[in-house]
């Protein structure tokens, strides 16, 4: 058992807990990845293919009504499997059972989704997108969950870091693949000769290892994090976590509602994060068909763009703690919605500068280099400040606050920006001012986010900090 601290005490991470426990985010990320990688394009050569359409921006608003429909169903499900899994107490703990069930049917569901398009069957295509959705769903909110059941809150923006850094690792590795594997080679749109074009294996590859990873951090996370010890352990340090809360008003009674201005501030940090995931998926949708279609360059592009913005990323969640003990969450989150603000800007002016051209724009590696930076200070410490306003036996309720927000966003931003591309004018050429103006919203809105201090917390730092793990 971790012994009980003065409350004058530095608060330690426990490095080796928290690597593990981001296993089931690296699981998340890596299939989300592969999904937003390949289902839209997917989509749009099956929509294609049905109607009978040469123009891929004529069907992008059905394209943006089904990458929607599953982020709907999410909204009700993640929530509901946040509060269930708070309720829930089995010999495994309350997470570990919706990680466990939630994974292993994704992993089963996932590698068939590139069959179905192979095969170009649209229905099976949309039934079993829906069913990885639906288990992705499951899962989502527990494992998120996870991290702030085990850790003290003057520590889980470092935690988030570190959870984030396993998150983008996963995504890192379909997105290396997608370099070699490139899907405008399997359609033969770059070049039909290739031993690329029509070929399965280009795209279950994958797919087929996101399942496998999948499956394997999920035993690892199973076998190596013993929730209900853990938490019995760790009793104490979360308690006295409880006094360095950054919130002024957080209730300590698990029944209280919050005081009105935390109730503003919350909405306010769920509104901002809703117009930077509209933002966010917006590009992460429709980057492949703006590289393919637009740009009229090899996807591979696009995927070196992407793992070197997740690089840039991986510094920002390295760095957010420290910059977060200097200036606390808030400002750290306005800063990194300042840059990403930046890079929209500049993509959007280089983009009515210099027309496509055949081949992906140098400018775009260090504009998403700077965005991956900046949303990385956002994403690190958005979450914790969610759950800042919870009692520790809510943290699955609030969980799935912060998801809905995300998810909301995730359903409205492909049908909002696929029913533009039917709009006079509007087209591919126009994602960085969508991103733009949504990013703008949100930089404006943090600003009126109140209650939240800056509180120095004595943490422990450099080589002390890597001191012995314990269980």
């Amino acid at each position: 058992m971790e012994a009980t601290a003065p409350d004058s005490a530095p608060f330690r991470l426990n490095y080796k807990r928290t690597f593990i426990i981001g296993l089931a985010f690296f699981g998340i990320l890596l299939m989300w990845q592969v999904y937003d990688s390949y289902v839209s394009s997917f989509l749009s050569e099956l929509f294609k293919k049905t109607f009978s359409k040469s123009d891929p921006e004529e069907v992008q608003y059905l394209v943006g009504i089904m990458m929607a429909l599953d982020n709907i169903a999410a909204i009700v499900l993640m929530p509901l499997f946040g509060k269930i899994s708070d309720r829930t107490r089995t010999k495994i703990g309350k997470r570990m059972p919706f990680i466990l069930i939630g994974t292993f049917v994704c992993a089963l569901v996932f590698p068939f989704i590139p069959v179905a398009f192979h095969h170009s069957n649209l229905g099976a295509l949309i039934v079993l997108v829906a069913m990885t959705v639906l288990f992705a769903m499951m899962y989502r909110s527990p494992a998120v969950a996870l991290m702030p059941d085990l850790t003290p809150k003057p520590l889980r923006s470092r935690a988030n870091g570190i959870i984030n850094i396993c998150g983008y690792i996963g995504g890192a590795v379909p997105t290396i693949l997608g370099m070699f594997l490139v899907l405008s080679n399997y359609l033969g749109t770059t070049n039909p000769d290739s031993s690329q074009f029509g070929n399965l294996w280009v795209i279950e590859i994958p797919f087929l290892l996101a399942s496998v990873l999948m499956v394997v951090t999920a035993l690892v996370l199973f076998f190596s994090i013993r929730e209900n010890k853990i938490k019995e352990s760790i009793k104490d340090e979360m308690e006295r976590g409880e006094k360095y809360s950054e919130v002024d008003d957080v209730a300590a009674d698990p029944d209280a509602r919050l005081s009105k201005r935390s109730r503003i501030s919350l909405m306010i940090i769920l509104a901002a994060e809703f117009f930077w995931f509209m933002a966010d998926n917006g590009i992460s949708t429709f980057m492949t068909n703006y590289t393919l279609y637009h740009l009229q360059a090899s996807t591979g592009s696009n995927s070196l763009n992407t793992m070197l913005s997740g690089l840039c990323s991986v510094v920002g969640f390295a760095l957010a703690g420290l910059i977060v003990s200097r200036i606390g969450r808030k400002w750290t989150v306005i800063t990194g919605l300042g840059l990403t603000l930046g890079s929209y800007a500049a993509w959007f002016i280089l983009s009515l500068l210099v027309a496509p051209s055949g081949t992906f724009p140098a400018y775009l590696f260090v504009l998403f280099g700077l965005k991956g930076f900046g949303m990385a200070l956002v994403h690190v410490n958005s979450f914790p400040m969610v759950v800042e306003f919870c009692p520790g036996t809510k943290v699955g309720q609030f969980t799935g606050y912060y998801y809905v927000s995300s998810m909301v966003a995730q359903s409205v931003t492909p049908i909002a920006l696929g029913a533009l591309m039917l709009t006079p004018g509007f087209g591919f050429g126009q994602l960085p001012l969508y991103a733009l103006c949504c990013i703008a919203v949100s930089f404006t809105a943090f600003f009126f986010v109140r209650g939240v201090t800056v509180k120095k917390t004595p943490v422990k730092v450099g080589l002390e900090a890597l001191g012995e793990d314990s269980e």
